[in-house]
This record gives C-alpha cells, structure tokens and sequence, in this order.
C-alpha cells in the first residue's frame, strides 16, 4: 500500500535507477495478501525484463507455507536494499506508558494490534512477542503498513508491530509512543531519540525480526542481459547510492545492499525465524520442515 516501507523505499530506489538506466520506474501500489497479489501479477507478467516486483523477500519463502501461493524464494532473483526492525508502538491515548504494561495486557488477552495482514512483518513480530511472553490479542489486518499505522494512530487500534520505518513520521510527530524495538539493539530515530531493545523487557530470546527489502525479478524466462545489468548497479551504484543511505537514517532502517546469492543469503535466517513462529502460531498448511 502507498506510504508502506515497501512503497517507501521503492520510490528512492526508482529513482537511482532512473539515473541509471536512463529511463522513468514507474511504482504501482498493489495492496493485499501481504504484498502477494502483487508479486503474483510480476510473475504472470510477460518475462520481458520490464516488469519487477518490490517488497520483503522473506516473504517468497513464506508464502507457500501459509497456503497463499505457490512460489519459492528460489524462483527469483534478489536485490535488497535495507533491513528494517519491527517497533511496538500504541496509540498515546492508550493505557500502556511501558512494554512491562503491554506484555501484562497481552497475557490477559486484552491487547488490539493492527499489522499489514496474515504473513506480513507486522504479524510475524506480534505472534513472536505472543510466542515469548505467552497469552493472545486481537489482530486487526489491513491492506498495507501505513494503513495498519493510520488506524493505530486513528485509535481503531490499540497498537501496531509494524516497521520502524513505516511509523517513523508518526513517532516523530507524538501521535504514536514506541514501547520497544524488537530487536537486542537500541534503535535510534532522527528527530526522536531512542527506543529501547526488547530484550530490556523480557527474558526469552526473540526469533530473528529484521526484514529486508529490494527488489527481486523471476529467475526463469527473464532476459539474461536484465540480470546482468541489475547486477551489475547492485555492484558498483546501490552501495553508493546516497539517497538509499539517507532514506535508512532518517527511517530507523539499516543500510544493507546485496544481490543474488549473497542477498538470499541474508534472508534465509528470516524466512527461517518468520516459518517456525507460523508454525508454532498454528498458521503454517505444512511443517516448514517439508520446505528444507
């Protein structure tokens, strides 16, 4: 969905690859399924190298362990950009000032907690803390993680598990109150400060919650000479792409680029965490055993 992190990042990678290929990347927002309607459309699109898909990669390893599509992580070529952390964050009018008080109220089951849908990053860190702390929450599921942000701060939830990238601005500007960064790490956000670990919070360790973004394009069919030139700017251009950099800062994300094989490198221990918590969260069609 529009303002989302994939939809965030996109739009400042399109742009360094305009300069490259010395043509317009035009971005088009396909909401739903957790970003699964529109990398399906990419690969049912003609192989004519013109058509990419944007999102988290971890999720092609995802996907057809939920039951929601037939693609595997291998079907693609990858070329990641950033890596962002998941942030509890409520609504300020809430009654929770702490991630002490919001583990309380999950263990009673009182909590609503609104993420981009079944599989997305949002739901994946929610069923984590769940899985940690234990007890349950209302999920409330929206086509994107900007939307899932807006009715957070709207008040339609009590909090969000979304990207610190997708609630930056709204963290920023009071209408959100990060409890926690899913992360062992503090996170530092420009223009706010910094949010502490959860780790600070509770004592079992989280599974791995980062997520990756970029870029991927369908192995099979795909013109050769499309993948030697994206890999070829994902070589020498993306590392020193300055408006990626400055994007990561001022979002609270990493700066991270890799492609192909080392790309895929980096989100399998994501696909890994995000199966097993499925799995446990009693979401998964198969044992992600069956995927290797």
């Amino acid at each position: 969905g529009a303002g989302g992190a994939t939809d965030q990042v996109s739009r400042v990678t399109a742009g360094v690859l305009e300069n490259e290929l010395g043509q317009k990347v035009v971005v088009v927002n396909t909401p739903g399924a957790s970003g699964a309607i529109g990398k399906k459309n990419v690969w049912e699109a003609d192989r004519d190298g013109y058509t990419w898909a944007a999102g988290a990669p971890k999720q092609l390893g995802t996907y057809k362990l939920l039951g929601q599509w037939d693609t595997w992580v291998d079907d693609w070529v990858l070329y990641n950009t950033v890596t962002n952390v998941p942030l509890v964050s409520v609504n300020p009018n809430s009654p929770y000032q702490t991630m002490d008080d919001f583990v309380a109220a999950m263990k009673e089951g009182k909590v609503t907690i609104a993420t981009a849908g079944a599989g997305s990053s949002g739901h994946a860190a929610a069923e984590a803390v769940k899985g940690v702390v234990g007890g349950d929450y209302k999920h409330l599921t929206y086509d994107g993680g900007n939307p899932a942000v807006v009715a957070t701060v709207a008040g339609e939830a009590e909090a969000t598990t979304q990207l610190a990238s997708e609630q930056a601005e709204m963290v920023r500007a009071g209408r959100l109150r990060p409890l926690a960064v899913l992360a062992d790490q503090p996170l530092e956000i420009e223009g706010f400060g910094e949010v502490p670990p959860v780790t600070q919070f509770v004592d079992e360790k989280l599974p791995i919650l980062s997520t990756a973004f970029g870029i991927f394009i369908p192995k099979e069919g795909t013109p050769p000479e499309v993948i030697e030139t994206f890999n070829q700017i994902w070589a020498e251009v993306i590392p020193n792409a300055e408006p990626l950099r400055t994007y990561a800062l001022e979002k609270g994300a990493l700066f991270t680029p890799a492609s192909g094989d080392a790309a895929r490198e980096k989100v399998w221990p994501e696909i890994q965490a995000d199966a097993w918590s499925f799995q446990a969260a009693g979401r998964a069609t198969m044992s992600p055993d069956e995927l290797g």
